[in-house]
Order: structure tokens, then C-alpha cells, then sequence
């Protein structure tokens, strides 16, 4: 009597390491491609800028966008990666709160950047209002123009690199497919503005256009590079049990910031919290992600 075997198919349907692979492989296929989309995005945004040098001071807004965006990140930050931080110092043996230690010294570091930057920018802008007519007779000798210096685009740079790696690394930390794509949504949400805004940045300083684009460029690389170090790092998490809540908890402290004071005056928490209109896109990004945490 032969002896029936089941297809192959119905087998490793049935098994877990098989199903467990081809969840894994899900996730890695959509965090690959909203890495790409976000890589093609900040392109896109900073093409304009660097084809066509633009002379204004601020880039364009999105604000519904930006304001469901900060209430995502103030959701995320609080209800998703502050508390997962926390379970993960206190499944490694730490009862001091490490998670909100290291989130509050982020969020302390951010602000701190953007007080130095702009109050860089405002010495600056001051300085070329007090020496205007010398600064017209330098542009007109080709030494240097009315442009801001170098010193306050990479500042930019470096400041807004930061944020795109932290969030983009939590998004590739991620293991909940509903997180990632409301982190995608969210990271789409502002990039965009803040490409183009870089991109003008950089193009109004006084780096040569190339070395601007090579800048520009690598600024484009930095979120799907993040993308890639979050997956890698959600991997080792097993091995190395403390990466994944500083992971987290640095990311934490980020999306906090991000949903409150990035843009200082100019921030969604600040300059629009008596728009009711906008502000309802706040409260409706935090609740989509108390929803979300319901089942997460």
C-alpha cells in the first residue's frame, strides 16, 4: 500500500517557522519599500531648490498634514515606544527609569540644537542687516554674498539628519505592521517640507552647488539607512538585550519632540493650538495611535 504525502504546500502551510519567515519577509518588503518612497520623496522635495535657486526664508507648508503627523509622533512617543522601552529595562533586571531617563535627555538635546541654531540664524541675519551695504560690495568683488554661511546649513544638516534616523530606525525596529505604517504616514507626512526647506538651505549658502547636492544626498540616505539599522538591530535584540530599549527610548524622546516643540515658534503645538481645525488632526493622530495601542 503506498503511503499518501500531503503537498508540500499544505505542509509548510501548517508550519510555524515557515509562517514566521513569510511574516518576517512581509515586513521586510514593506519597510524596503517605504524606504524607498521616502528616499524618492526627499529627492523630489529638494530637486526644485537646487535646479532653481529660491530666495525665500521659509518652505511650504503642509499644516493639516503636519498637524495629524505630530499628534501620530506624540502617540507613538508616549503610548508605544516609552512604554515598550520601559518593559525592556525591566525584562533586563533595571527598575531605575532608564526609558524615561534617556527619552527626557533627547528631548533635552533636540531643543537644545534648535535653540542653537536659531539663535545662530537670528545672529546671522542681524549681522547681514547691520553690514548689508559691505556685504552688497563683497558680493559684487565675488568673495561672498548676501548668502548665509556655511555654518548654519550644515547645523541644518546635521540637525534634521538626526531626527531622520531616529525615526526612520523606530520604524525599522518596529515589529507591528500597523505602527510602521502610521510611522510611514507620519514620516511622509513633514519630510517633504523639511527637504525642500534643507534644499534651500543649502543652496542659499555659500557651498559650491555641488558640494550643497553631495550634502543634500547623503540627507536623502540617511532615513533608509535607518530603515536598514532598526531591521538589523531588531534582529540582535536577542543578543544584545539593552539595544532594543535605548533603541527605543532615544526614539521615544524624539517622536516627543517632533509632536511638540520642532519649529519652536513655528510649531503645530504652538502656532496652531488655537486653530480648531488643525488641532483636531492632533487629536486625531494620538487617538488613531491609542486605538492602535489597544491591540498592541
Amino acid at each position: 500500500m503506498k503511503t499518501y504525502l500531503p503537498p508540500q504546500k499544505f505542509m509548510y502551510d501548517h508550519d510555524p517557522l515557515y509562517l514566521e519567515g513569510c511574516a518576517a519577509m512581509s515586513f521586510l518588503s514593506f519597510k524596503l519599500l517605504t524606504a524607498v518612497i521616502i528616499f524618492i520623496v526627499t529627492l523630489s522635495a529638494g530637486w526644485i531648490p537646487f535646479v532653481k535657486r529660491i530666495n525665500m526664508r521659509m518652505g511650504i507648508d503642509f499644516p493639516i498634514g503636519e498637524a495629524l503627523a505630530s499628534g501620530v509622533f506624540l502617540g507613538v512617543g508616549l503610548l508605544h515606544m516609552l512604554s515598550d522601552a520601559s518593559e525592556g529595562f525591566t525584562a533586563a533586571g533595571y527598575e531605575y527609569p532608564f526609558a524615561s531617563l534617556c527619552a527626557g535627555a533627547m528631548f533635552l538635546f533636540l531643543l537644545w540644537l534648535e535653540h542653537l541654531g536659531r539663535d545662530y540664524y537670528q545672529h546671522q541675519h542681524h549681522h547681514e542687516h547691520s553690514h548689508g551695504h559691505d556685504n552688497h560690495a563683497c558680493n559684487d568683488n565675488g568673495t561672498h554674498g548676501n548668502a548665509r554661511g556655511k555654518s548654519f546649513a550644515l547645523l541644518a544638516l546635521g540637525m534634521l539628519s538626526l531626527h531622520a534616523f531616529l525615526e526612520s530606525a523606530a520604524l525599522g525596529l518596529s515589529t507591528n505592521f500597523t505602527i510602521i505604517l502610521m510611522l510611514a504616514i507620519a514620516i511622509l507626512a513633514h519630510k517633504w517640507a523639511e527637504s525642500f526647506a534643507l534644499a534651500i538651505q543649502l543652496t542659499k549658502s555659500t557651498l559650491s552647488p555641488k558640494t550643497g547636492l553631495f550634502y543634500f544626498l547623503l540627507f536623502a540616505l540617511v532615513a533608509p539607512l535607518g530603515i536598514f539599522l532598526g531591521g538589523f538591530a531588531s534582529e540582535k535584540i536577542q543578543h544584545l538585550p539593552l539595544l532594543g530599549p535605548i533603541f527605543l527610548a532615544l526614539a521615544a524622546g524624539t517622536f516627543l519632540y517632533l509632536g511638540t516643540l520642532h519649529g519652536l515658534s513655528r510649531a503645530v503645538m504652538v502656532q496652531q493650538c488655537c486653530n480648531l481645525k488643525q488641532y483636531t488632526f492632533v487629536i486625531i493622530g494620538f487617538s488613531l495611535m491609542a486605538i492602535v495601542a489597544i491591540w498592541t
